[in-house]
């Protein structure tokens, strides 16, 4: 089962990052990035104002915008080129925190079209990839300029947008789905699949483990805007926030998981009591920087990142000790915290955020949760794997070692605890069908005079070729073993009167017509045979006492003799003793 599921896993995995990688490297060359900086005129207006007075305002593509936080703020971009003059262009903009964004597309003969979402409806406007995609409506006039209004936003270095043809719109947008869709489910598996595990083996990093995968595929939906297909209420403002939120949740889970993975003796606990306060500290960062609207969020952000490269490096350095010091789980930490810190470390130091089809370093944070994901799920599969094989080699040799406990080593019969553990189920069904019962005590005769005279070495030949002809006896109804030196026992159902007796003198019979020639000579090794025959069936011990007397009666009456001592508790049937003298 784990063995498939694996496999499922790598299916996926690689379905998933063949989608993401197209998403990578397909990115259409006809898109225009719109940098508020360097390509984006730009005004403010207090919220009250109408759309209707963009003519009226005066823009500056000089500076930095700056208190506009509870205010609208406005950015124009001047249109020109072939698809300009066709009116074949969208705006994508990314999702970001504002309560009202209106777009404006002007055209050459004055006329102005508008378009708007505010926090709480995207209407037809969203997309997946955390987009919002404006079309300029199709007129005979040229287009000259877009105009974007953001009522109340929290900090223009958060806008992200692009100007591309319509049909590459399209295009991006399903693409972009495909991508998400793909990781998003990914994520589903991993998460649901660490959760078994984890309560199927009872590991705690594996539950943490569950809890951050299920953590970035929530924090994945909401980014991409998924939800809105069923929750359109939590466009906006409250999606971003409650991202925000969970990206620095999802950091404190992963740095727990990976600090619960490994046993505390590997890694000094100092090191590890950093690693969680870290840990801790992006979390309960995120619960502030999800409220802040304000000039100082873009800030926070910053020093965050800082945070939270810091406690990725401690991560690092933890299950990197902790792997120098034999631990398997720290070994698979580090490959999967590998391409996550690769990717931290590029979106801070190259600006992703208008590439890979505007989906930027979310995108790349996506892929690269989703790969570790599953690289620690399938290396957790891997491990259970290993665990499982040495589990039922354990398993195996237990049983094994409990066989032979339950045999004699010389003769292979089972042993006296063999015996019972044998004869227990026989009585219990003669008792339940009302069959009698009849325990044989096998004794050989003057045994120790054979081990004086010739050695104990013969003495276990003699033993031996005793045990191989009463082996031929076992079967269903009758069970046999050596009960411990030279005294062997079989217990049998079903056989009494004139027929048990006659079964006990084949026994009594056949030993002695057993060939020693080659260890003894010409000496006759004989048995005494005691036997107690009982119904109903009572308990092993009352059994072997009764039997053991008629041994007992055997030996003291001049050996090689079968003794059977009857005891009935039936009305009609009296209890006795028979005495069978050998020929």
């Amino acid at each position: 089962m784990a063995a498939h599921l694996l496999a499922h896993l790598r299916g996926r995995l690689g379905f998933g990052f063949a989608v993401l990688a197209f998403a990578l490297w397909a990115a259409p060359v006809a898109a225009v990035t719109l940098d508020v900086d360097r390509d984006l005129c730009h005004a403010q207006s207090a919220a009250t104002v109408a759309d209707s007075s963009l003519s009226k305002l005066r823009f500056s593509c000089r500076g930095t915008p700056a208190g506009y936080q509870q205010a609208s703020l406005w950015l124009r971009a001047p249109l020109d080129g072939v698809d300009a003059q066709r009116g074949d262009i969208a705006l994508m903009v990314h999702q970001s925190r504002f309560d009202r964004l209106a777009v404006a597309f002007s055209y050459a003969d004055g006329t102005t079209r508008w378009q708007q979402v505010r926090a709480g409806d995207y209407g037809p406007y969203w997309r997946a990839g955390g987009q919002i995609l404006f079309e300029a409506p199709e007129r005979n006039a040229a287009l000259t300029a877009v105009t974007m209004r953001f009522d109340r936003l929290s900090g223009h270095q958060f806008v992200h947008a692009r100007i591309v043809p319509k049909a590459e719109a399209g295009m991006q947008s399903a693409g972009m789905a495909a991508a998400v869709g793909a990781a998003l489910t990914l994520l589903l598996v991993s998460c649901i699949y660490s959760l078994s595990l984890a309560f199927a083996v009872r590991r705690q990093y594996l539950a943490w483990q569950a809890a951050w995968s299920g953590t970035m595929l929530l924090w994945g939906t909401l980014w991409s805007q998924v939800h809105l297909a069923l929750v359109p209420g939590l466009a906006g403002t409250v999606t971003t926030q409650i991202c925000t939120f969970l990206s620095c949740l999802a950091i404190a889970l992963a740095t727990v998981s990976a600090a619960t993975a490994v046993d505390r003796g590997r890694v000094p606990e100092g090191l590890r009591t950093a690693v969680l306060a870290l840990g801790l500290g992006v979390g309960i960062a995120g619960i502030p920087l999800a409220l802040i609207r304000g000039s100082s969020l873009g800030a926070l952000a910053d020093v965050l990142g800082l945070v939270v490269i810091a406690d990725l490096l401690a991560v690092t350095a933890y299950v990197g000790w902790a792997w120098r010091r034999g631990s398997v789980e720290a070994r698979d930490f580090l490959a999967a915290w590998g391409l996550p810190m690769a990717v931290l470390a590029i979106i801070h130091v190259i600006d992703v955020e208008d590439g890979l089809w505007g989906g930027g370093s979310k995108l790349l944070v996506l892929a690269a949760a989703t790969w570790q994901a599953l690289w620690l799920a399938a290396a957790a599969t891997r491990r259970l794997g290993h665990l499982r094989i040495e589990r039922d080699h354990a398993r195996s040799a237990e049983a094994q070692a409990q066989q032979l406990a339950r045999r004699d080593p010389l003769t292979g019969l089972p042993n006296r605890r063999g015996f019972v553990e044998s004869v227990t189920p026989l009585l219990e069904r003669a008792r339940a069908d009302n069959l009698p019962a009849a325990l044989l005590l096998v004794d050989i005769d003057r045994f120790k005079s054979v081990n004086d005279i010739y050695g104990h070495d013969v003495g276990d030949v003699v033993l031996c070729g005793i045990a191989r002809r009463i082996e031929r006896w076992e079967g269903p109804m009758c069970t046999v073993a050596r009960l411990g030196g030279e005294e062997f026992g079989l217990l049998t159902i079903g056989m009494e009167g004139i027929i048990l007796g006659r079964f006990a003198e084949s026994i009594r019979r056949g030993i002695a017509a057993c060939d020693h020639s080659e260890a003894v000579g010409e000496r006759l090794v004989t048995a005494s045979v005691g036997v107690a025959e009982v119904r109903p069936a009572c308990d092993f011990q009352q059994l072997y006492r009764l039997a053991d007397e008629a041994l007992y009666d055997a030996k003291r009456g001049g050996r090689n003799k079968v003794v059977v001592q009857r005891h009935y508790d039936m009305p009609g049937r009296a209890s006795g003793r028979e005495v069978a003298i050998s020929n």
